[in-house]
């Protein structure tokens, strides 16, 4: 649901909403309404996360998840495989391969046959008195009384139960394989319902354990403590699907304090908050000691996406004029004047880079700093004074000053004004400015770029990519070998 709000958000949104920072306040309030489902605090966690994921807030103080770290290896593995091997040249012969596998394997099994939220539902229930299932199969010498009933002192499992514990168990076998080839195909196959039904399976299967082992040794001080003479009331394996749910959800994303508010915004139950949150701390401890990535940021570096890590300490004495571009034998700077570029002159500089935007100066010599200017409005721009006007042609001026000239030169076409696509206030910093504190600035305000001054005179630019590459470099890693997409 969320996936579709935010696909429609993003469509709808980007004729009207020009500034980065406004188009990601719409998607992640779309991703918050697409899970309202009667719940209140749900869609505000949805929207932190989202927030998060666009490097606007800096999330240093909250907890990490444990780590399903032979999961999140292998999925890791086996995109990799994908991508230096032919499998990924044939994506759709992929998706019908693991369709068709899933298909064959699934069936068998109810419980891998079913639908995965449909499963989570079932695993999550409590046995009733009018449940037939196989997980509601056990046998009481008292006829009267029910698994509901404060006064039932627990049951042996029947043969219902115990076909479902070795069913459950092949099913949460199958489907942690089978997630591992469907996370990351060019179908989305989702991430969260798989990891939940896994963790639920595994949950109730030991929920199931806990509970026969209850039944036939209930003079056990910790049982006979807690439990008394009611079992039921005891032990839920309901209770254990939705804690190993959440440890496994948790394992994998590596979310914390929103992974329990989640839970128990989906269950309702303020009681069960203590469970959800000794298992995901449990769960950070034990992943914390393999591996210290989530999924999710596993493919960010395998994607090459130029993602700055809020968690990261960065501490180091370079300056903002070490690492920011042209360097010694680099090409200029590609630079518009407010005054002195045609039509034709722009558009041969979009052609010949491939730069997100470009600094406005007032002129070559002074060298001083007017603005910024997005490749992409300068593209949308000059398309349509084209298509508007049949006098704007290649020799026409541009300019991007607050007051142009009215009228063009005498025997010159019209002229084209495009201030107001001009960003008046780009960030920029000083050349002498530490570099601890430029890393700060590209996480707590999200850069792409920040433009480089002395005296008001444009010196260079760092991007997001410049300063990935200069904490590799600090790190003892080829920096060249970072490739971004």
């Amino acid at each position: 649901m969320w996936q579709v709000a935010v696909e429609i958000s993003s469509h709808m949104c980007s004729p009207n909403i020009t500034r980065m920072s406004q188009k990601r306040e719409v998607l992640s309030a779309a991703a918050a309404a697409g899970c309202v489902s009667g719940h209140l605090v749900l869609p505000l966690v949805v929207s932190c996360l989202v927030w998060k994921r666009s490097a606007i807030t800096s999330m240093k103080t909250l907890w990490r998840d444990w780590l399903v770290h032979f999961f999140i290896k292998a999925n890791l593995w086996y995109c990799k495989l994908r991508k230096s091997s032919k499998l990924g040249k044939y994506p759709i012969t992929e998706v019908l391969l693991v369709t068709l596998v899933t298909a064959l394997l699934a069936y068998p099994n109810p419980y891998s046959r079913q639908s995965s939220s449909v499963l989570i539902k079932q695993l999550f229930s409590q046995c009733g008195p009018d449940d037939v299932t196989q997980l509601c199969d056990y046998q009481s010498g008292n006829s009267t009384l029910n698994v509901n009933d404060p006064n039932w002192p627990g049951a042996e499992a029947g043969p219902g139960v115990r076909t479902a514990v070795w069913q459950l168990i092949l099913a949460m076998i199958f489907k942690a394989i089978i997630t591992v080839f469907t996370f990351g195909i060019k179908v989305p196959a989702g991430l969260f319902i798989p990891s939940m039904a896994i963790g639920a399976c595994m949950g109730r299967v030991l929920g199931i354990g806990m509970e026969q082992l209850a039944f036939y040794n209930p003079h056990w001080y910790i049982f006979e403590s807690s439990c008394g003479k009611s079992i039921a009331t005891c032990i839920t394996p309901g209770l254990y699907a939705m804690v190993g749910a959440a440890a496994v959800l948790g394992g994998v994303t590596k979310m914390t304090v929103s992974l329990v508010v989640i839970m128990f915004e989906l269950t309702g139950g303020l009681m069960y908050i203590v469970p959800l949150m000794v298992a995901v701390m449990t769960s950070k401890w034990v992943g914390d000691a393999f591996v210290k990535e989530g999924i999710y940021d596993g493919h960010i570096h395998l994607n090459g996406y130029p993602f700055l890590d809020s968690k990261e300490e960065f501490t180091h004495t370079t300056l903002a004029a070490d690492v920011m571009r042209p360097r010694k034998n680099d090409p200029p700077l590609s630079c518009i004047s407010q005054d002195s570029f045609t039509v034709g002159e722009i558009e041969q500089l979009l052609e010949e880079t491939d730069f997100k935007g470009f600094p406005v100066i007032v002129d070559n010599e002074s060298q001083r700093l007017a603005g910024f200017v997005l490749r992409r409005d300068l593209n949308i721009a000059i398309s349509h004074a084209r298509a508007r006007d049949e006098e704007v042609v290649s020799a026409s001026q541009v300019y991007f000053l607050p007051n142009p000239p009215r009228y063009p030169p005498p025997g010159q076409p019209p002229a084209l004004s495009l201030r107001h696509i001009v960003d008046k206030s780009p960030v920029q910093i000083t050349d002498a400015m530490p570099m601890e504190t430029v890393v700060e600035m590209f996480r707590k305000l999200g850069l792409r770029q920040t433009l480089i001054t002395h005296n008001g005179r444009l010196l260079g630019i760092i991007t997001k990519k410049d300063v990935l590459r200069h904490i590799a470099t600090l790190a003892n890693q080829d920096p060249d070998s970072i490739l971004f997409h």
